[in-house]
């Protein structure tokens, strides 16, 4: 499998980016933080193309099937911000394995990914909990994808095809908050990257209920990313809901 990037390398500067890009200042009052584990219930959708031969496959996998089939998973996010700043990192981490039983073939494919987001947010107007935010940063997504194609007559050859890359792209977008009530509060979010993919994108829609340690934070999430190499396109798509408990300090 074709490695660009070690993981722990990238992972690494990812970090350093996340904590050089907080302004000075950030150790003293006028900083909230928040630590976010959270759980995402998403559907799994892959297409699959190989150039030569030429190959297509696809798979979707609903989050009930997916939970019979998870190998791990961990989500979790970090925030700070003031009243014009903000900085963010978010992990995902999905492994999954399903077989598949198709006309003439059964198919196994196994997927770990790996995906980070880290920023550095400006806010352009509003206050410190609702307003306009932009942001910029990285996005490092470490993919391995691997399906096995076994025919049901023995005669023919059984296939593999796989995928193991780091992508590093450059994370642009921009999230919008307010709040209806005191302790209710409402964002939407929207980015893309782009670089050593072929793009990627999301978007999701979050409610959050204050309590007196931090917020409920519910709403759906949806991301696409467009990967491959010089003989595989593969498009990624998550969606579903989430749901997480943001611990604030």
């Amino acid at each position: 499998m074709e490695r660009t990037i070690p993981t722990r390398c990238t992972m690494s500067a990812a970090l350093v980016l996340l904590c050089a890009a907080t302004p000075v200042g950030a150790q003293e009052s006028g900083w909230d933080w928040m630590i976010e584990p959270y759980a995402w219930a998403a559907s799994i959708g892959t297409d699959m193309r190989t150039i030569d031969p030429p190959t297509e496959a696809d798979n979707e996998t609903s989050f009930s099937d997916i939970v019979k089939k998870l190998d791990g998973v961990f989500m979790g996010r970090i925030e700070g911000r003031n009243d014009n700043f903000g900085v963010f990192a978010d992990f995902i981490y999905l492994g999954l394995a399903q077989e598949k039983q198709k006309r003439f073939l059964s198919t196994r494919t196994d997927l770990d990914a790996r995906l980070l987001d880290a920023a550095f947010s400006v806010r352009l107007g509003g206050q410190r909990e609702a307003g306009l935010d932009v942001f910029a940063g990285v996005r490092y997504i470490d993919l391995d994808l691997t399906t096995r194609f076994v025919p049901d007559n023995p005669s023919f050859q059984t296939r593999t095809i796989d995928l193991g890359k780091s992508y590093v792209d450059l994370l642009l977008g921009a999230r919008y908050a307010w709040q209806p009530s005191e302790r209710w509060g409402l964002a939407l979010r929207g980015d893309g990257s782009l670089g050593d993919t072929k793009g990627t994108w999301s978007t999701s829609l979050m409610a959050s209920y204050r309590t007196a340690h931090g917020s409920w934070l519910f709403g759906y999430r949806y991301l696409d990313g467009q990967f491959g190499n010089s003989n595989l396109d593969v498009d990624l798509n998550l969606s579903g809901p989430l749901l997480g408990y943001g611990f604030r300090f």
